[in-house]
């Protein structure tokens, strides 16, 4: 609430219920001041007033304190009813807590989940630009995302003392229920796609990272004791098991035959260049002829999605595919066009994309499968694991080994089974007879 600034005043007739009685009733508070930057206000509406208490600071500017109802008609028991004395009593009071609590970082007062995130995310901030760090930067950028989308709109309004188990639980399965969204034109109703089992394992691994999210906030709210002195609410609130690793999908050989004559021309090029190179789209979007090295047998991948450049190693089949499409292109220009002659552009693979699997009846691909076709056939071709993962630009091997090892060690057990020593002992034939000492 926003209040006027009117008169303020350490004259007596405040303090004088008489004297109140002849002041001209509004809405503006008539001020008396106690020191300096506080006051306590006295407001005449109708037969009676209210007390209010007045605080400013600098970092916070005004902030008001409503204390109870005035002495006018009956005589003040601070609790309900003030008189001047003990509204000032009370004003001195929640002043010297308010001040203590600044200095001290603590919020006073009603504080929502929505104040919660704008401290937590003020604070990465902070840290931010004392270490610049581009990484850190992206994740700050996703996690305020994740709050604006998923948190602010259910739960921004509660008071942290609000928040209970029950409804934090409810929060989080409805997370998990609500089936992904399909781009409609503007002024159609939104559609929505029919969640298949694997859809909703990834539903369920996006909630545990909105979870997430939401826990960090509030454990900072308690640590910096920002109104709430337990985590009772949320500390038992678990993600959901079995979800967080991916059932890796990528296409055959046969659905590869199947799927390329499925697609438009230029996007058979789009698609052949993902599944030669293990590129992203926005990378791959992003090529010009001139990134191509024919001689050295690579393509030089400027900025990739952990913001660091690298060089993608090609084979025979790769280098071939490049060196006849970027045959005649000048090195500004960018390797994969559509058939307008205009680049691709953000999101602009997704409908061709979806034409195709309808052509070729091949179910659950996106453009993001090509990349793992790539990553999955290199694994099981024998291709070691650290070079899988710094050709498809992952910064270690951990997120390489957390989608693919299960293939590496199909490939191994295969090996193994096929080039380990054998010695016939399999073509003794019979029991053998085991002698007992007496």
């Amino acid at each position: 609430m926003t209040y006027v600034m009117a008169r303020t005043s350490s004259t007596p007739r405040v303090v004088n219920r008489t004297v109140r009685a002849r002041l001209t009733p509004r809405r503006d508070p008539y001020w008396h001041l106690i020191a300096e930057s506080q006051h306590l206000g006295y407001r005449r509406t109708g037969q009676r007033g209210t007390w209010i208490a007045r605080y400013y600071t600098p970092e916070h500017g005004r902030r008001f304190h409503a204390i109870g109802v005035a002495d006018d008609t009956v005589e003040g028991d601070g609790i309900q009813v003030f008189s001047f004395q003990q509204a000032l009593e009370a004003a001195q009071k929640w002043i010297a807590e308010t001040a203590r609590a600044d200095d001290n970082g603590v919020h006073l007062g009603p504080y929502s989940v929505a104040m919660a995130c704008q401290d937590y995310m003020q604070h990465r901030e902070r840290r931010l630009n004392e270490a610049d760090d581009k990484k850190r930067a992206a994740k700050l950028h996703q996690d305020q995302t994740t709050i604006n989308a998923h948190i602010l709109p259910r739960l921004g309004s509660l008071k942290l003392s609000e928040l209970t188990h029950g409804r934090l639980v409810k929060w989080r399965d409805a997370l998990a229920d609500v089936a992904p969204r399909v781009r409609s034109k503007a002024g159609k109703p939104q559609a929505f796609r029919e969640l298949s089992e694997d859809g909703r394992r990834a539903r369920k691994a996006t909630a545990n990272k909105i979870l997430g999210v939401l826990k960090a906030v509030l454990n900072y709210a308690k640590s910096h004791k920002k109104a709430v002195a337990t985590d009772d609410a949320w500390i038992d609130v678990k993600p959901f098991k079995g979800v967080d690793k991916p059932r890796v999908r990528f296409l055959s050989h046969d659905e590869i035959e199947t799927f390329i004559p499925a697609c438009n021309d230029d996007f058979a090029e789009l698609v052949k260049g993902a599944l030669l190179t293990g590129c992203r789209y926005g990378e791959l979007a992003a090529m010009t002829a001139g990134n191509f090295d024919k001689k050295h047998g690579t393509v030089f991948v400027a900025e990739s999605k952990n913001g660091e450049p690298r060089y993608v190693e090609l084979n025979a089949e790769a280098v071939a595919f490049l060196t006849h499409i970027t045959q005649g292109r000048n090195t500004s220009e960018r390797i994969f066009m559509q058939s307008d002659g205009k680049p691709w552009t953000k999101n602009e693979q997704q409908r061709p994309m979806i034409a195709a699997c309808t052509a070729s009846k091949i179910e659950g691909v996106s453009f993001h499968i090509l990349r793992h076709t790539y990553a999955s056939h290199a694994v099981m071709n024998g291709m070691p694991l650290r070079i899988v993962a710094k050709n498809i630009g992952h910064k270690d091997t951990r997120i390489t080994e957390r989608h693919y090892a299960h293939l590496s060690k199909s490939y191994e057990q295969e090996m193994i089974r096929a080039h380990a020593p054998k010695f016939g002992f399999d073509k003794q034939l019979g029991p053998q007879l085991v002698q007992r000492s007496a």
